[in-house]
């Protein structure tokens, strides 16, 4: 138990994706249509442990960071969900930044989303 200090960053990122087994799958009927391609904006929230209170990871910074991660234009994310999306960033982080906790939320038009938790 302890005191512990995060720093949190957001970035939205225009993207097209398909969920192929929304086509072909009899329980997904309602929302086949997701088994064409058809785009969102993704909306990535990082919330990063910190060891101590004066910028040990700078916000802007890391922001600026993960936007040039994903470049200019849309992302073409082919069949990734947000799951599959957010557990590329997170890898991405642990390399860059390690030994830290960290939340990685990735979220279609800010409305429905994954949660990665990571704990050392």
């Amino acid at each position: 138990m302890g005191l512990q200090t995060f720093i949190e960053v957001s970035f939205q990122k225009e993207g097209v994706h398909v969920y192929p087994d929304a086509l072909i799958n009899p329980k997904l009927k309602d929302v086949a249509y997701l088994g064409y391609l058809h785009r969102h904006m993704f909306h990535f929230y990082v919330k990063m442990e910190v060891f101590h209170l004066d910028r040990d990871v700078e916000f802007i910074m890391l922001k600026r960071e993960l936007e040039k991660m994903y470049g200019d234009g849309a992302l073409a994310l082919d069949y990734k969900s947000c799951e599959m999306i957010a557990d590329e960033l997170l890898v991405y982080l642990m390399m860059q930044y390690p030994f830290r906790d960290m939340t990685i939320r990735v979220y279609e038009d800010d409305e429905n989303g994954a949660v990665l938790e990571y704990t050392k």
